[in-house]
């Protein structure tokens, strides 16, 4: 369980988390939602350890979370844009990973075989095409078993057979009670993968709750257009769950 109580965060003048209070569910996958400029990624940072908050609390699993980097070991991150030392080669990034973790555990690869990777793994990463490189990004957000696991548009420039291989690893992920983040803008995808939704607007949570239950208050028959319906003013945003 995720737990935020009154974050503010400002860059500047500008308020992007605005006393957001949340909870995101142990062992079910959230989908993190909102307009451009609502706070999302901010909020993926608060929760990363990358930006620190003015005001307010988070607590993951029970840890409230004071500086100290140690629960970060139990998160793997996945970006949507990540630059990786082109000298290096797959398993070199996995293995300097590893050390960075203070882990003895060697990296699970199986995502990675189930990529077809094998032989990319051993080739400078500056050679590979965007593609590869996404996935490779993939293997080592999954690689570490971890409890957390947060996404940010984990499915751009992957082919529609890589995209099939992930979406089935993190409901693999979600079956073994890995918790799930996933902020991502294609929303026929999360239909298929999200329990619940957080959606922010202007800082706030504007709607946290299931999905079964956001369609249903919306009058729309799935995710996409309850989204829509809420971006495009055609109702109030809805009350938090």
């Amino acid at each position: 369980m995720i737990v935020t109580e009154g974050l503010t965060k400002r860059f500047g003048k500008r308020v992007v988390l605005d006393g957001l209070s949340a909870r995101i569910a142990t062992g079910r996958i959230t989908a993190l939602l909102g307009p451009n400029g609502a706070g999302k990624t901010t909020f993926l940072k608060v929760l990363l350890g990358l930006a620190r908050p003015e005001a307010g609390r988070i607590a993951i699993a029970g840890e409230l979370l004071d500086g100290s980097p140690e629960y970060r070991a139990n998160i793997g991150y996945m970006p949507q844009i990540v630059h990786f030392p082109g000298h290096l080669r797959g398993r070199d990034l996995l293995s300097m990973v590893q050390t960075l973790r203070g882990t003895t555990v060697k990296p699970d690869l199986s995502l990675a075989e189930a990529f077809g990777l094998t032989e990319e793994l051993a080739r400078p990463l500056g050679v590979l095409s965007g593609g590869t490189r996404q996935k490779i990004n993939a293997v080592l957000a999954f690689a570490f078993t971890p409890a957390l696991l947060i996404l940010d548009e984990p499915t751009a420039g992957l082919d529609p057979l890589a995209c099939r291989v992930l979406k089935d690893r993190i409901l693999a992920e979600r079956a073994r009670g890995t918790t799930v983040v996933i902020s991502s803008h294609v929303l026929a995808e999360l239909e298929e993968l999200a329990d619940d939704v957080l959606f922010l607007a202007d800082g706030k949570a504007a709607w946290s709750g299931a999905v079964s239950e956001l369609t249903q208050k919306t009058g729309e028959h799935n995710l996409e257009r309850a989204v829509a319906r809420l971006l495009g003013g055609g109702m109030p945003y809805l009350a938090v769950a």
